[in-house]
């Protein structure tokens, strides 16, 4: 086959339907390629058996700071203006997470003002000048007893190693709040899609411009077809045939299950950091708004195998990182975008971030 396109788009995730989109709403040819069988990478979802909408790749809240990207995903969505709560299972207690002073209520079973808590955690935080890792992020921000708690058996599972041995942005995300605000996100604009991701995706790529070829590997087409410029959003060790050795990602295993109840737990999501193989379970219905009178929920399972959902953090990591993206920098014509191809963990807007400025870059070359 002979195809001929200004703009081919690897993968069909947020960074990867966003810049071809934005490419072909300004008259641009765009071919889109997916591997998988659906759009939207690992924000997929469906409704399963039981009617339920669930999140295949696990739960995923839209959430941002930034208006522009706001407004851009609203064009193909109105929104659920979901508020993001989680709770961490510890010693037998749902406690609010990120941290917060009714978190710190529970643990140290006192009342705190919001003084007193920063004079509690200033007197237990050790002091780094520069943080190495993410181990001694934490302990700079919260202490040795809270880190304990709640993160050192979550980083364990979740990526396999100590957080001694993750880089410090990893845990450089995770916020401590003086205030009694159970939100995980503190962002201005959330929510989920009233009609799912999977809605969102179709109308983003419903574009007389764009044309999309699923379950369709680019390695196996690559040759066949011309195009003026190449937007990879997949592994960049896979673009370049791993020649350097595979980049390590964290995958995930999703265990489903329906009960025949209206309600499983409390909240969308319960992390459980301490107890069981697991990290955590998604109740779907309480992010969607559905009403069934059973639910469904997922266990999550962090492995080396699966679906590559997150970038290993560590400095050996990034050192081979390194090696691929001077392969790429030699690339003509090409850009590698994305969680995967710019080996970052990312948020969703940060994905659409990346694929709004790569749109306005490739406006001016091509």
């Amino acid at each position: 086959m002979a195809f001929s396109y200004d703009i081919l788009v690897a993968g069909s995730g947020w960074a990867g339907a966003t810049v071809a989109r934005k490419l072909a709403d300004e008259g641009l040819r765009v071919l889109v390629l997916e591997r998988r069988n659906h759009i939207g990478g690992n924000c997929y979802d469906e409704y399963n058996e039981h009617g339920i909408l669930i999140h295949r790749y696990g739960p995923h809240i839209f959430h941002t700071k930034f208006p522009h990207v706001w407004e851009f995903a609203s064009q193909f969505t109105s929104w659920r203006l979901y508020r993001h709560e989680v709770r961490s299972y510890v010693d037998g207690t749902f406690f609010p997470i990120p941290v917060n002073l009714n978190t710190m209520e529970m643990l140290y079973r006192r009342n705190f003002t919001r003084e007193e808590m920063i004079s509690f955690i200033s007197d237990r935080v050790i002091h780094y000048e520069e943080p190495k890792n993410s181990h001694e992020v934490i302990v700079s921000q919260m202490g040795q007893d809270i880190y304990d708690k709640f993160f050192a058996g979550y980083t364990l599972k979740q990526w396999g190693v100590t957080a001694d041995e993750l880089e410090p942005e990893v845990c450089s995300r995770i916020p401590i709040r003086y205030t009694r605000d159970n939100r995980y996100f503190s962002d201005p604009y959330q929510g989920i899609p009233k009609e799912g991701y999977g809605r969102l995706f179709r109308r983003m790529l419903d574009h007389e411009r764009i044309s999309l070829l699923l379950k369709t590997d680019y390695s196996a087409v690559k040759d066949e077809i011309k195009a003026g410029w190449t937007v990879y959003t997949g592994g960049i060790d896979t673009f370049f045939n791993r020649v350097y050795g595979p980049l390590p990602y964290r995958g995930m295993r999703f265990v489903f299950e329906t009960h025949e109840q209206e309600s499983y737990q409390g909240w969308g999501v319960v992390n459980y950091p301490n107890d069981f193989g697991y990290t955590r379970i998604t109740e779907y219905k309480r992010l969607t708004g559905q009403e069934r009178s059973h639910t469904t929920i997922s266990f999550e399972y962090p492995s080396n195998n699966g679906e590559p959902c997150y970038p290993m953090p560590t400095k050996s990591a990034m050192a081979l990182y390194g090696r691929y993206c001077k392969l790429a920098g030699k690339m003509d014509r090409t850009s590698f975008l994305g969680r995967l191809g710019s080996y970052r963990y990312i948020n969703m807007d940060q994905a659409i971030l990346q694929g709004l400025d790569l749109a306005e870059e490739l406006l001016e070359l091509i």
